[in-house]
């Protein structure tokens, strides 16, 4: 598995970038890749969202792009860890819900390599902590011929107020979002927390990182 550090890039030039690469591993003249990186402010707006989730202050400037992932909106900013694993699923079992689900397991190795517990709840996307249930990170897949694009945002060191006043995030209305500084309370960079996310995925997959 071939893992690309990205640092900050806009999004669509992010989202054209994961569908060439995805071109060459459904050719299979690439291997599994999987870019790491951060956006700067941007709403993206899944197949399954609705009018109304997005109610933007007048004075705010921040990119809203309509994207090919499942799920609703969500937002994305500097400080959050973006995960985009563009993988050949017939490597890896064609089952779209163990796909997630391994997502979802690499995203709980990655928080408690910080001593946090992620878990799932029934009928809720993403990764939260419990008690009270506050959501750390989305969930949205693409899978095109059994390679997938996009893939996870895990909120390490941000604002996370836009979840709730820019946006209904995920759909999501009354729920908290937090983040691993803000559990940590201290201050935690993405570069601190790529590595383990690196890990998390590779173990997962079972499969070793070409970083």
């Amino acid at each position: 598995m071939e893992v690309i550090d990205l640092g900050i890039v806009e999004y669509r030039e992010a989202w054209d970038l994961q569908r060439s690469i995805a071109a060459d591993v459904a050719a299979g003249s690439r291997p599994d890749t999987v870019l790491f990186l951060e956006h700067p402010p941007t709403i993206t707006l899944g197949r399954r969202s609705e009018p109304g989730e997005v109610h933007l202050p007048d004075e705010v400037d921040v990119a809203i792009v309509e994207v090919d992932r499942g799920g609703k909106s969500t937002y994305h900013a500097p400080g959050q860890l973006v995960c985009y694993p563009i993988l050949d699923l017939t490597r890896h079992g064609q089952d779209v819900r163990r796909y997630c689900r391994d997502l979802e397991t690499a995203l709980a190795k990655t928080l408690a390599a910080f001593s946090l517990e992620g878990t799932t709840f029934d009928g809720l996307t993403g990764v939260w902590l419990d008690r009270p249930p506050r959501k750390i990170a989305s969930l949205g897949i693409h899978i095109h011929k059994w390679v997938t694009t996009h893939g996870y945002a895990l909120n390490v060191d941000l604002d996370p107020a836009p979840f709730t006043q820019w946006i209904t995030a995920c759909g999501l209305d009354g729920y908290a979002f937090t983040t691993m500084a803000k559990e940590l309370e201290r201050p935690v960079t993405v570069d601190e927390v790529r590595p383990a996310a690196t890990q998390a995925l590779a173990d997962v997959l079972g499969v070793t990182a070409a970083v």
